[in-house]
């Protein structure tokens, strides 16, 4: 499991520093000398039957699937069934990898067919079965290309649970010097930490090493980011607001997230109530906070609502749909929320459920995603529109709640700063133990629209549906979030007040205007990829 971890790890923290970080190994449920065995289990490689790769010529995956290296036994958790591994190969589980990837793949056409026999690694092959084309901005068009292990997969996705510390690091300066702070704890209020290591809060050295200048980052990293539990590091941090920094050590631990935290009322110009809630991630269990949340706001009467969602990646799209009628109520009904477009090779049909390709529909009633009764009705605010804040860290399902309700003409106000630019999604395959999350469908709203793989930009002028009214502030790490002076849902107050961003300039509050050590920026916050994508539900 750690040859994973690490590898999700150094691919969140390339930026982190100058310094190439390695490699790690470990393919499908491990690597010992069977995984360099490159012999086809059923003698049929790439399509031929003599074991010959042909490039252009697939068998169907099911030829290969669950051919394994390490075979699994017993009970699977999640469908309570005996694991289908057979003893295979490598050259099987590449196999299975090619033929999945050519049928299911969005951009199935981009990928440049390898023959899997060279790869004695089944991530480093995974890694290779994707398009390397850019969109207009320049990005990689597909930045979400991930495989991680099921059962860490199946534990985290559905109970919110990952080896840290209990808060998320935000990454404001990626080469030296260096700067990261906490961008918020995964509990309300941070329970068990330190005083003052909470949002804000800067890291100066980790074990001893230098964040702004040192050379060390693998023991940056191995240290911000572990990977099992009982790890223990050494920080020394500068709390918010302090003048001296404080040293401690920290044992990274199975953290369970609280999604839904912060929420309240303001109090509004002219008598209105703005209810705010803070938004980080659509896992299983945020489906029942969520309903809380959305009672606790209707018992006051709000008239407008901030929903913060500058952290929230992503995560399970019905969730996603649930919100969205929850905010807007009776104008969503009978209406399209989002709408799957697959490849080519499948223009009808769903390939992975084998269902026609039906729309998903604003949810008005529970999916029975978390442990919450399905088929309960939803309650509803009935609002015409909607304040978000947003950041480069709002991706997938976070972009599809913007996406849908503009789809139906709700109004949505984008306050903060463009989009990560994540209108695809997946259904999370799982084969020989490992769980490949690959780009299968793309994802409109009822008009059609889902162009916004650059993001949707507030008061954007490039002429696109992704330009949304509203305000480009950066993030205000010398707030709390929820707080009515951090720079986001201040600047949502004055424009639900006045109609306009006010005075704050574009770029943030600057450390002259906040009198404070750190200056706003808007910081990259890796997550987890069950955190950071859309997720769809066999």
């Amino acid at each position: 499991m750690e040859a994973y971890c690490r590898r999700l790890v150094v691919t969140a923290l390339l930026s982190l520093g100058t310094v190439a970080l390695s490699a790690c190994g470990g393919g499908g449920g491990g690597s010992d000398s069977s995984s360099n065995n490159l012999t086809s289990g059923d003698d049929s490689a790439g399509g031929s039957s003599t074991g010959a790769w042909e490039p252009g010529n697939f068998l169907p995956a099911s030829t290969y699937a669950n051919q394994c290296v390490e075979p699994r036994s017993g009970t699977n958790p999640a469908t309570g069934q005996a694991y289908a591994d057979q003893l295979g190969s490598r050259l099987d589980e590449n196999n299975w990898l090619r033929s999945m990837s050519n049928d299911l793949y969005l951009w199935y056409g981009e990928i440049e067919d390898k023959d899997p026999a060279g790869f004695d690694d089944s991530i480093d092959y995974f890694e290779q079965l994707k398009t390397f084309a850019l969109t207009v901005s320049g990005r990689e068009k597909d930045r979400f290309h991930y495989a991680i292990p099921t059962s860490d997969w199946q534990a985290q996705s559905q109970s919110g649970v990952y080896v840290g510390y209990g808060f998320q690091w935000a990454l404001i300066e990626a080469t030296p010097p260096r700067k990261a702070v906490i961008a918020y704890t995964d509990n309300e209020g941070g329970a068990g930490l330190p005083p003052g290591i909470g949002r804000g809060a800067e890291v100066l050295k980790v074990d001893g090493v230098d964040v702004a200048y040192g050379d060390d980052v693998d023991t940056l990293n191995e240290g911000m980011w572990p990977s099992v539990e009982g790890e223990s590091h050494v920080f020394e941090m500068l709390p918010l607001g302090a003048s001296e920094s404080i040293t401690f050590s920290l044992t990274a631990s199975a953290v369970t997230s609280d999604p839904v935290q912060n929420v309240s009322v303001l109090d509004a110009a002219m008598g209105r109530k703005v209810g705010y809630m803070l938004f980080n991630d659509h896992i299983a269990t945020a489906e029942s906070a969520l309903i809380e949340a959305v009672q606790q706001l209707k018992a006051q009467s709000i008239d407008d609502l901030v929903l913060d969602i500058r952290y929230n990646g992503g995560g399970y799209l019905d969730i996603a749909s649930e919100l969205a009628y929850m905010i807007a109520g009776d104008v969503t009904l009978g209406q399209v929320f989002e709408r799957l477009t697959f490849n080519d090779q499948h223009p009808e049909t769903n390939p992975v459920t084998g269902e026609p390709l039906d729309p998903t529909p604003f949810h008005d009633k529970t999916q029975g995603i978390g442990n919450v009764q399905p088929d309960v009705a939803l309650p509803t605010l009935n609002l015409p529109r909607l304040f978000v804040l947003t950041g480069e860290n709002t991706c997938s399902a976070s972009e599809a709640i913007i996406n849908s309700l503009r789809g139906v003409d709700v109004e949505v106000i984008q306050i903060g700063a463009t989009t990560c630019g994540k209108p695809y999604g997946f259904y999370a395959l799982d084969n020989c133990g490992t769980t490949y999350l690959t780009i299968q469908f793309k994802g409109v709203n009822a008009k059609d629209f889902g162009d916004y793989a650059d993001g949707f930009r507030p008061n954007g002028s490039y002429g696109t549906g992704a330009d949304l009214p509203g305000c480009s502030i950066a993030d205000d790490f010398t707030h709390l979030l929820g707080d009515v002076n951090e720079a986001r849902l201040s600047t949502a107050m004055t424009y639900i007040e006045t109609g306009s961003c006010g005075d704050v300039p574009a770029s943030g509050y600057t450390y002259s205007q906040v009198g404070a050590r750190l200056s706003a920026a808007n910081g990259s916050v890796p997550k987890e990829p069950w955190r950071s994508n859309r997720i769809m539900v066999r």
